[in-house]
Formats: structure tokens, C-alpha cells, sequence
């Protein structure tokens, strides 16, 4: 079968646009890329694309698909893969809604932790953030990983639609902590100790090749904190 083709219009320092370059690679898609400048107002071509103006958007045969959850999912079900399964027989679908229940409680309940230490006004604040992120990942994404098997999703030894989703921002997490960004408290390392099957799917997502590719750690990190510096 053809390739499908693929037009990917993103921003390689976007977390969001992030989620498609990892759906893409793990996949094997080959794809051209488009940059889009997200320091400048969005020129009249790009918002015949995205009326939105966001980043990421998918040509994929002349069809637009616009939302990054969406992009990632619609190539993974486009394309089945160890990503994530057919939607039926039933058990598919059971695993499915877990994928679905994970995925929104990281961000509903835990990763604003990450962003409430990045915009802290002192370093009790950060503290206190990182506490809370940490407390969050012990009550909620804790109990949901398995132990013992593969580092990922549901004890896969590959990525599943769980990372695509969420890699971009573990990635970040991971690297934010360091001492020459601090941009998060440098204690989260040692936090993460109290959540060990947690601390063992944020570093083996956060240093995989499909998650890793397009990150320019440092890059990202001075542009994050010049931003929140700003705001």
C-alpha cells in the first residue's frame, strides 16, 4: 500500500506539536514538515489550514486534522500499530477507555504541579509544588502502572498512545529539574523515589529515541524561562 501524504505543520519547541513528531516516528511515516513561527501573528495561508492558528495541523491526503490528541490518535488508529489497538473486540475497547482514564487524569490531576513550580513567585513556592506534584503522582498515576514488566503503559516494553501523549511533557519534567534550568524544583529527582514504578515510566519515556529526537533540551528550557520571566 502507498504511503499516505503526510504534510505535518508544527513547531518543534511546541509540547503539543511535540505529540505528532513522536506518533509520526514511532510509525515509520514519512512526512513533510512545515514550521510554523509561533513568535510572529499567524499569516492568512497558515489559518486557511488551522482557523485556529494552533500548531499542530495534519494534511494527511488533503484531509486537515487539526488538535494534537486528535493528530496523534488519528494516526494511530490510521495506522494500527503497538500504539494502541483496533477498537473492537471488547477487550481492545476496555484497554482503550484505560489509555483514555490515564492520559486525562496526568493532566487533570497531576501535571499543573509542574507548571504551578514554574511560575512560583519563591522557592517555598517551588517546594511546595513539587511536593504536591509528587503526592499527586503517588495517589493518582502510581496505582495505574504496572510493576515489573515493561517500562511503559500497561508494562509494555514500546511506547503506547500513552506516551505519544504524554512524552512531550514528561521530557520536560525530566530535564526542568536539572540545576542549570531549576526551572522546577531540583528536588523532584529524589521525590520521585517515594514512586517508584512513576520515577521508572517518566525516565524511560523521557529518554526514548521517538521522544527525544526533536527536543532541544536547552533550547527550550531558556525560551520557557524567559517567557514565565515575562509573565
Amino acid at each position: 500500500m502507498a504511503s499516505p501524504k503526510i504534510i505535518f505543520y508544527t513547531n518543534p519547541t511546541c509540547p503539543w506539536a511535540h505529540r505528532g513528531y513522536i506518533a509520526l516516528k514511532e510509525l515509520g511515516l514519512p512526512y513533510e514538515e512545515v514550521v510554523i513561527d509561533l513568535d510572529t501573528p499567524r499569516e492568512p495561508w497558515y489559518l486557511e489550514i488551522n482557523p485556529r492558528g494552533l500548531v499542530p495541523a495534519l494534511s494527511y491526503n488533503g484531509n486537515i486534522i487539526i488538535e494534537s490528541g486528535i493528530v496523534a490518535r488519528f494516526l494511530a488508529d490510521a495506522h494500527p500499530s503497538h500504539l494502541f489497538p483496533p477498537s473492537g473486540p471488547v477487550d481492545n475497547a476496555l484497554y482503550r477507555a484505560r489509555v483514555d482514564f490515564f492520559v486525562d487524569t496526568f493532566f487533570s490531576k497531576v501535571f499543573s504541579h509542574v507548571f504551578a513550580g514554574v511560575r512560583a513567585a519563591s522557592a517555598e513556592e517551588r517546594e511546595e509544588a513539587a511536593v504536591a506534584l509528587v503526592d499527586n503522582l503517588a495517589k493518582e498515576i502510581e496505582p495505574l502502572l504496572e510493576d515489573g514488566k515493561g517500562p511503559f503503559f500497561d508494562g509494555s516494553e514500546k511506547l503506547t498512545l500513552v506516551e505519544v501523549l504524554t512524552g512531550s511533557f514528561l521530557v520536560r519534567l525530566n530535564s526542568w529539574a536539572k540545576p542549570e534550568y531549576a526551572l522546577i524544583s531540583t528536588k523532584i529527582p529524589q521525590l520521585l523515589e517515594k514512586v517508584p514504578k512513576t520515577k521508572r515510566w517518566i525516565e524511560a519515556t523521557a529518554q526514548h529515541e521517538s521522544v527525544t529526537s526533536i527536543y532541544d533540551e536547552d533550547f527550550v528550557a531558556t525560551r520557557t524561562k524567559k517567557r514565565f520571566a515575562k509573565a
